[in-house]
């Protein structure tokens, strides 16, 4: 067997391998999310004072601390391995696939995907390293597992050379940019989803909904945390347009032609734009915001599936036929 066909081989069980181990650190942290108490004031004991106040039994003035979460913080510690280990074997499918073709394993949307899942998984254990948002993996892990299952089914791709439109130095620069913004707008958009649910269940506490979003950080810290991600990501996303508008001049003679994928990937920026204005804006900065902010999220995943597996243009590398 040749040697690419065996590095192209040890890709796809890396994958594979890497799609089971996140699974697992799932399951991992959605038992830490089931075993995180929910947080309320406890009583405090009282004893008379010889001056007959009462006071605490334990420490006079403060109120009793929670209990520690030594089972949930276990189980989050061991999530968090397992899912580095799940993220060096994603990333060495990647790798192993690079070697196999010879290239920069981006050049169709199996690979594409890929790579976006993989950055999104490393941004969440920058954003998410704190204690109190490693919760948030039982919800994050969620879209991240979909979109590699249907990268390993539906786009899958045997290894191969690229298309001679592909063969660029601008293939790596302009599509590592652009999958990088699109990892980080992943988070973005579950901790501006999460946020909304935290709203929700602020407005009517005793239903299930709010029993289940009390294990969840604050709701302003999901905003918080939506809004910074996004910051990060837009102008790397806006970078990744100019460079492929670059690109577009040296292949196709023009900067700009309004193609299905780039008029997308605009009205994608611009949505992003208008949440981070609006986000800055007294009386949109909360739900509306956020809903702009999932809207550009959606156009994001649009413009990946819809553009490249249906609509004909320029851009239709999907690598499927």
């Amino acid at each position: 067997m040749p040697i690419y066909e065996t590095l192209a081989r040890y890709s796809d069980l890396s994958f594979e391998a890497a799609f089971a181990v996140y699974l697992l650190a799932l399951v991992l942290f959605v038992a830490e999310f089931a075993a995180v108490r929910v947080r309320r004031t406890a009583p405090v004991p009282v004893a008379a004072s010889p001056s007959g106040s009462a006071v605490s039994a334990d420490a006079p003035g403060r109120i009793a601390e929670p209990p520690r979460r030594e089972v949930s913080d276990r189980l989050g510690r061991m999530g968090i391995s397992v899912l580095v280990v799940a993220l060096i074997l994603h990333i060495g499918s990647m790798v192993l696939r690079g070697l196999a073709t010879s290239r920069f394993p981006w050049g169709n949307m199996y690979e594409f995907v890929t790579v976006t899942c993989a950055v999104g998984v490393l941004a969440g254990l920058i954003v998410l390293r704190r204690p109190a948002l490693r919760v948030l993996w039982a919800f994050a892990l969620i879209p991240v597992l979909i979109l590699l299952f249907i990268a390993g089914t539906v786009l899958y791709a045997d290894a191969a050379p690229v298309v001679p439109a592909l063969q660029s130095f601008w293939l790596p620069i302009h599509v590592s940019v652009v999958s990088v913004s699109s990892g980080v707008f992943l988070v973005s958009g579950v901790a501006s989803t999460l946020f909304l649910l935290a709203l929700k269940a602020e407005k009517r506490p005793h239903t299930r909904l709010a029993r289940l979003v009390q294990r969840l950080p604050d709701a302003r810290a999901l905003d918080r945390l939506a809004y910074r991600t996004t910051i990060f990501a837009f102008p790397l996303f806006g970078a990744g347009v100019v460079l492929g508008a670059i690109w577009a001049e040296a292949a196709w003679g023009r900067f700009w032609g309004w193609d299905p994928k780039e008029t997308v990937s605009f009205i994608a920026w611009v949505i992003y734009a208008a949440y981070l204005h609006a986000r800055a804006t007294a009386g949109w900065r909360e739900t509306r915001a956020a809903w702009i902010n999932i809207a550009g999220f959606v156009a994001t995943l649009f413009n990946l599936f819809v553009i490249n597996m249906v609509v004909s243009g320029l851009h239709s590398y999907a690598g499927l036929n």
